[in-house]
């Protein structure tokens, strides 16, 4: 990004976009710099291989396992480490059940924290509100499910913890910037 105003005058035909971290136009994909770069190789590892092995890749290398390219270079969510006890300990527990409502209240008691140390808390181990996280793992679990089953849409949103596919349709769109079905075109396994 240092360069982008250089880049832009030594070569007047290209298009810059100097806010996003990789940039894919099917054949030419190109990154922002060493780090974008391995948002970018996950990226394409996602697309040729799925998000379970892009995240077995990003865990390897002790990265996040997804950034989307649009995302700003310095947007990146912090890591919650196993200091973090409870939080990381409730965040296991809620993985492993995503279809169920997990309320913030169930949330708190789970973790032996009021409901204001709780939101306090993932703050301060994550960057985003208890509601905001489980809503990323509910589409990042979805995704997943979109890339590799052939589960129809209502079997994906009750597997992700969604109560509607309409709620599903919005928070996806928001989130991921298309639709679950552009989604599972572009990126379901064959």
């Amino acid at each position: 990004w240092r360069y982008t105003d250089l880049l832009a005058t030594m070569y007047p035909g290209l298009t810059i976009q100097p806010n996003e971290l990789y940039v894919d136009q099917g054949t030419i994909v190109t990154a922002a710099g060493s780090a974008a770069g391995l948002d970018m190789m996950l990226h394409l590892v996602r697309n040729d291989h799925g998000s379970r092995v892009a995240n077995m890749v990003a865990q390897r290398m002790v990265i996040p396992p997804h950034r989307e390219g649009g995302q700003s270079q310095y947007a990146s969510r912090q890591l919650v480490s196993a200091s973090d006890g409870p939080i990381s300990n409730l965040m296991d527990w809620i993985r492993s059940d995503l279809q169920r409502p997990h309320t913030i209240k169930e949330m708190a008691s789970r973790a032996a924290l009021s409901t204001r140390t709780l939101h306090r808390s993932f703050m301060e181990s994550t960057g985003l509100t208890p509601y905001d996280w489980l809503l990323g793992e509910r589409i990042a679990y979805a995704k997943e499910l979109l890339e590799s089953s052939k589960l129809r849409l209502n079997e994906v949103v009750d597997r992700a913890g969604f109560g509607s596919e309409e709620s599903f349709r919005r928070h996806f769109r928001n989130l991921v910037g298309i639709s679950p079905s552009s989604y599972r075109k572009q990126f379901a396994r064959a």
